[in-house]
């Protein structure tokens, strides 16, 4: 190879790396909002409501996306995409939209950033292909020491219910994380699954919704900042950020990736502070430091086989958003966030 054409190979690399830095940069931007507006949503809307009305515009999105339907292998696989859509959907977005109701979107958006400690702990127990180092449980009591100093403020009020709910949350995403894995090697499509768990999720929360009073209100989204906000969720978040975030994997690989993730709750953080007003004290930011550090820290701890990790290396990962629910791989490195 030429002097020139090295040259232009290496200038078409860095321009595929800062792609993938932009695509990575914007999903986590995205995904650390989403506490801000379903916060904003609350004012006006049921949690549940917000639950339903986010869900269906993601399903229509990738319905558009992939309307073909593909058949599974048989009852076992769908009772499997039917347990996803219940917990990835249903439980883990209600107890998260419930819990906005009663703390404030930072604690909610640092807390349920610790997921990847619960995804761990079950994919070692029940897969048992994960190898969990001292450093890794280290790390876990790092965050834990930064979510109690978050939640010290509302001990004794109803902002400890949200900060429980919050954890909850963190806790059924991990059933999801690992349902997601099984899952990936039952339809390579990512969309097509997508839209799958989104469909039963929606099915499975109908009972919910008689429950909870739900009611249609559709005249609401005539107010242009609910439907800005519910659009944001359904097709950004929920929709539109899992292909962003495949891009960024393709272009960086699954590990440079994944390190964005670290910053969904300082940005959950500062877009709290910035929209809502919501208070900063100089022990929030101790808390979300110690519970970032050990996030961090605890991916050190955590040992995959060398196959997995090889695969991830190649860049066949991907991650569940903190907002979003079903981007199936070898890493479950977000929040869901979200």
């Amino acid at each position: 190879m030429s002097a020139r054409e090295a040259a232009k190979v290496a200038r078409a690399a860095g321009g595929s790396a800062a792609r993938g830095h932009l695509f990575a940069l914007f999903t986590v931007a995205v995904w650390g909002t989403t506490f801000v507006a379903t916060k904003v949503l609350l004012v006006d809307f049921a949690p549940i409501e917000i639950l339903f009305y986010r869900f269906l515009i993601g399903f229509l999105v990738l319905w558009a996306c992939r309307p073909r339907h593909v058949r599974l292998g048989g009852w076992r696989e769908e009772a499997l995409v039917a347990a996803a859509g219940l917990t990835g959907v249903v439980l883990y977005f209600l107890f998260e939209n419930i819990a906005l109701t009663y703390t404030t979107a930072s604690n909610v958006g640092v807390i349920v950033a610790v997921n990847p400690f619960f995804t761990a702990l079950l994919s070692s127990a029940l897969l048992r292909d994960e190898k969990l180092h001292p450093v890794f449980f280290a790390g876990f009591a790092l965050a834990m020491a930064g979510i109690v100093l978050i939640s010290w403020e509302g001990l004794g009020t109803d902002g400890v219910v949200g900060d429980a709910l919050a954890v909850a949350a963190a806790a059924v995403w991990a059933f999801y994380a690992v349902l997601t894995r099984k899952l990936s090697l039952l339809c390579d499509d990512t969309i097509q699954m997508t839209k799958r768990t989104f469909a039963w999720g929606l099915v499975l929360m109908v009972p919910a919704l008689f429950l909870l009073d739900f009611q249609f209100g559709i005249e609401r989204f005539a107010d242009p900042v609910a439907a800005a906000n519910m659009l944001f969720l359904g097709v950004g978040a929920s929709a539109a950020c899992f292909a962003t975030w495949g891009i960024a994997v393709k272009l960086l690989g699954a590990v440079k990736t994944s390190a964005y993730i670290y910053l969904v709750p300082v940005i959950t953080v500062a877009a709290s502070v910035l929209v809502l007003g919501e208070p900063l004290t100089p022990q929030i930011c101790v808390g979300v430091v110690l519970t970032c550090a050990g996030l961090v820290l605890s991916e050190r701890g955590k040992g995959a086989p060398p196959a997995e990790a090889a695969a991830c290396g190649d860049g066949r990962a991907g991650a569940e958003a903190a907002g979003g629910a079903g981007v199936p791989g070898c890493e479950e490195a977000a929040p869901d966030r979200r």
